[in-house]
């Protein structure tokens, strides 16, 4: 397997243009919707042996789980799951589920004799407390529970659902409908680098001049929705009753800081060590300040997780350099993805619409 650099206009998606291409990695959701909810939970398995991983906090409100163990410098290489869930704190309660599931089937750290296992989650949150009507409403462990038996009978031969669904039902992107996204590349020598995100930054998601999705000139045509064969910049009388809009629903100050934060995932199948996993989650971040401004806000939470499933071998050092140049990309993509495909929703704590729905003319369909 050899590795080269790949210009954007160059770049080919993995047969699902997912996280699902990377190999042995299994994304499941589960999702609240209804009577007052609107959250959920993500979960992505690494593997029977887990794959080596990586984190990089930049938010200034994070709230995060395992994060500590991801440093290079602790014992733990490989992690079995990572969780991202809605319910801000309280959502991080996910994870104990997914614990119990793997510890369940023999999966985790070893400790001893057969069975004896401590499965290592990493997980991270966003805040969608009250989108749905009821502030109380969030997940807890049996969230994560379905999550990681959604994951485990999850097909991967094609994409996992993205917009509305799991970590992302509650999310919101900059006063637009966020949401779940997920991208990928496979560079000329087959090495696989793809994202997996929950959009939900304080920041926006569009140039606030033209309506134009800041993440639309990194997108790919296999990155748009079905019935999108391009994007174009919105009509200015799109624009002016979006302003107007946002204008009516703006919130008072003091309440816009809870309303924050862009999780993630960035994996690739090269064989990294958990320094170079660090770094790929470090410029994956670049990626996200592409796509959303300003990003690592003091009222975000941003966090990217990253994995190696070590399937391939292991880059030298230019190779690693348009690896790391993929994962920022595939990061831009997800997001403008995530944001394309979330749909307008309504609770009765409010509406927010997505962004192909307000801009209509934005999408060239056909």
């Amino acid at each position: 397997m050899t590795f080269a650099a790949t210009r954007p206009d160059e770049a080919v998606p993995g047969p699902t243009n997912s996280l699902h291409d990377v190999a042995g990695l299994r994304v499941g959701h589960d999702t609240r919707r209804e009577d007052g909810w609107l959250t959920g939970t993500t979960v992505v398995l690494a593997g029977t042996g887990g794959s080596v991983g990586g984190v990089d906090v930049r938010g200034g409100g994070p709230g995060t789980r395992e994060t500590d163990l991801l440093d290079p410098r602790n014992v733990v290489e490989r992690v079995h799951a990572v969780v991202m869930s809605g319910g801000s704190a309280f959502g991080l309660a996910a994870a104990d589920g997914v614990m119990e599931a793997l510890y369940a089937d023999g999966v985790g750290f070893p400790m001893g004799g057969p069975g004896e296992v401590v499965p290592i989650v990493p997980s991270a949150v966003i805040y969608d407390l009250g989108r749905g009507g009821v502030f109380a409403n969030r997940p807890d462990a049996s969230f994560g529970m379905r999550a990681y038996r959604a994951a485990s009978a999850a097909d991967v031969s094609v994409a996992p659902e993205m917009g509305v669904v799991g970590a992302g039902t509650g999310a919101v992107a900059g006063g637009f409908k966020g949401g779940v996204g997920s991208a990928s590349v496979v560079l000329p020598g087959g090495t696989t680098v793809a994202a997996l995100v929950v959009v939900n930054p304080l920041g926006a998601v569009l140039d606030p001049a033209t309506g134009e999705l800041l993440a639309g000139r990194y997108l790919l045509p296999a990155d748009l929705p079905a019935g999108i064969r391009a994007l174009r910049t919105p009509q200015e009388l799109e624009l002016g009753l979006s302003r107007e809009a946002a204008a009516r629903m703006a919130w008072p100050l003091p309440l816009r800081p809870a309303l924050a934060t862009t999780i993630a995932v960035v994996a690739t199948d090269a064989t990294l060590t958990k320094a170079q996993c660090q770094k790929l989650a470090g410029v994956a971040h670049d990626g996200m300040a592409r796509a959303i401004r300003p990003v690592h806000t003091m009222f975000d939470g941003d966090t990217v997780f990253a994995l190696s499933t070590t399937a391939g071998p292991a880059p030298d050092p230019w190779a690693f350099h348009a690896l790391l140049e993929a994962g920022g990309d595939v990061m831009t993509r997800a997001i403008g993805r995530a944001v394309l495909v979330a749909q307008t929703v309504t609770t009765p704590a409010g509406s927010w619409r997505g962004y192909l729905d307000v801009f209509w003319t934005a999408g060239v369909r056909g």
